[in-house]
């Protein structure tokens, strides 16, 4: 049942979705703003702080785009969407881009019309359970109820994962983050399973965290990535190549802190270039000189995002794993600026 949904859904979001009219840079500039979708709150990846302020790592995606094309970071409208909102929201054209957790699929990239830019987090679906449950396995779950989130790839993999395993499970269906940390804590389901990114953010919150476990199975490929509709090749580059500032300015030692002295000029033609003192990259897809520059100073380099937001210091406590550069054994590997 859960699959004919979810397909549903994919059905009903690519009559929605169709592809961009060229000119989203054009429409960006005109209003002076960038109109980017995020989830409806999820602690370290995108939700509003004390003051109302959003915050988090796909947030600080948003602003470095922001930064880039606007010169100001903070001309950002946030766009709360759910699993089932958002690729309507980017379809019809209510946001410019995503930056909320999707994970890059097939049927995402060619049924819907998508543009993903480069994963900016690979990850993979896992459980979370309550530790008086007695659970230490995902294999374990047979006959549990299962709290997943409508519209996404997670249905999919609970029904595949389970029926590999001949297990069987109640869902329970949630819209969203909140409403799935809702129902799990009140003992509505046994389990929750979403990324496992999401898991540990929304463990992060609980007041007795050490009282919930996060199984070690991990069922799933979930690259997680930012897109943009299909059909305008130019605000596809600018949002693809933001993300790969991002990730060569933490290759080249570019950090917030020496950013300004590294504009001045270094002995690093890759550096000089995406800062912009030595050719004129931004030129090619209607930017300046300085875009990258601006990307990286908004929030920090890919590293510090990630160290700031979701990292080991952090209490959702994510290790770079996977996420580590490709020179120290991860998979964030930025194509050259040349």
């Amino acid at each position: 049942m859960k699959k004919s949904v979810f397909l549903g859904t994919l059905a009903a979001t690519a009559v929605v979705a169709g592809y961009a009219s060229a000119g989203t840079l054009d429409d960006v500039k005109a209003r002076g703003e960038l109109n980017c979708g995020v989830t409806t709150g999820l602690t370290g990846f995108a939700a509003p702080d004390a003051n109302g302020e959003w915050q988090g790592f796909d947030v600080a995606v948003c602003r470095a785009v922001a930064a880039a094309v606007l010169g100001d970071k903070t001309k950002i409208k946030f766009v709360p969407t759910t699993g089932e909102t958002r690729f309507t929201a980017l379809g019809s054209g209510e946001v410019d881009m995503l930056a909320r957790n999707t994970t890059w699929t097939f049927s995402r990239d060619v049924d819907l019309k998508f543009t993903f830019a480069p994963v900016n987090y690979y990850d993979g679906q896992g459980f979370m359970v309550h530790k008086n449950l007695g659970v230490s396995s995902a294999k374990e779950l047979d006959g549990a109820t299962v709290c997943i989130q409508t519209g996404t790839t997670t249905e999919l993999n609970l029904a595949d994962f389970f029926k590999a395993n001949n297990m069987s499970y109640q869902p329970v269906a949630i819209q969203t983050n909140a409403e799935g940390e809702q129902q799990y804590l009140a003992g509505a389901c046994d389990a929750y399973t979403t990324d496992a990114s999401g898991l540990a953010a929304t463990r992060a919150t609980f007041a007795d965290p050490e009282n919930h476990i996060i199984l070690p199975e991990i069922i799933s490929k979930e690259p997680l990535a930012p897109l943009v509709r299909h059909g305008d090749e130019q605000w596809a580059d600018i949002v693809s190549w933001t993300v790969r500032a991002l990730i060569a300015a933490e290759e080249y030692g570019v950090t917030s802190a020496n950013i300004e002295e590294l504009s001045k000029g270094t002995n690093n033609p890759e550096i000089n270039r995406l800062l912009g003192t030595e050719g004129d990259l931004g030129a090619m897809f209607g930017l300046d000189k300085e875009w990258a520059k601006r990307a990286v100073s908004a929030s920090g380099n890919y590293g510090e995002i990630f160290a700031a937001n979701i990292g080991e210091s952090t209490p959702i406590g994510l290790a770079r794993g996977l996420n580590a550069q490709w020179t120290q054994g991860g998979l964030m590997y930025a194509q050259p600026f040349r």
